[in-house]
């Protein structure tokens, strides 16, 4: 991940934001791979100066994963091959994370003489938890698509031959279901996870706003009539 694609990764993902048409992100990688980590070619360039390297994380970076994160669009994580450093904060990012067989996961930065930016760590401490946190930085490990599983960061594991049938499967039981009712969903969850003592209070005074709303109504009548329910309509 260089730094231009961490301002594209925002820019991205705030447009998909404002798409009320779009219902379901997948993100993968290219070459086999979700990330291999931060381009440390670039690394001198800023990363001496402390005003660079705060420039870096808390904009470049974080104004990444924060775009994901604020997303209200499902998001699910195709995870093939390395999957490092930047890889698995942006994971962390993901609602559902599917991994390939032989897909590996760690954040080896302590052999490059620095630690994890906070914010970031603060994300993979939630996503992956203390035990997996701790393992990546502090010995450097590199856990496998098992253990992962085991540990409740990834969802799902497959080989690499299954990869795209269960990408396709997974994308087109997101897009089945109602639209408006994933995003709600999402910020729903964005909220309690936020851990702000206002939050129930505060998804309470609205969370019922969607009464009468058609996506609402074509559910339920579908339901009545025995149909299939086509969620086409535009989300307010």
């Amino acid at each position: 991940m260089s730094r231009a694609m961490w301002r594209e990764l925002r820019a991205v993902f705030v447009s998909f934001q404002q798409d009320a048409a779009l219902r379901c992100v997948v993100l993968r990688g290219e070459g086999g791979h979700f990330c291999a980590g931060g381009d440390i070619f670039e690394y001198p360039d800023f990363r001496f100066s402390e005003a660079g390297l705060r420039d870096f994380h808390e904009n470049d970076v974080w104004g990444g994963l924060q775009a994901v994160l604020d997303c209200d669009v499902p998001v699910v994580a195709q995870i093939e091959g390395n999957c490092m450093g930047a890889g698995v904060e942006i994971a962390c990012c993901c609602d559902i994370r599917i991994a390939a067989d032989s897909s590996r996961f760690g954040a080896p930065i302590g052999r490059l003489g620095f630690p994890m930016a906070p914010r970031e760590a603060a994300l993979v401490l939630r996503e992956a938890g203390g035990p997996t946190v701790r393992e990546m930085l502090l010995e450097a490990a590199v856990l496998t698509a098992q253990q992962m599983l085991a540990r409740g960061f990834v969802q799902r594991i497959v080989s690499e031959e299954a990869m795209a049938g269960e990408i396709a499967g997974t994308t087109q039981r997101i897009v089945a279901l109602a639209p408006q009712a994933a995003r709600l969903n999402k910020q729903t969850l964005r909220t309690l996870q936020s851990g702000a003592p206002d939050a129930l209070p505060a998804l309470l005074a609205r969370a019922y706003d969607y009464a009468d709303s058609p996506e609402h109504r074509e559910g339920i009548t579908a339901f009545l009539a025995k149909r299939p329910a086509e969620f086409s309509v535009p989300i307010p």
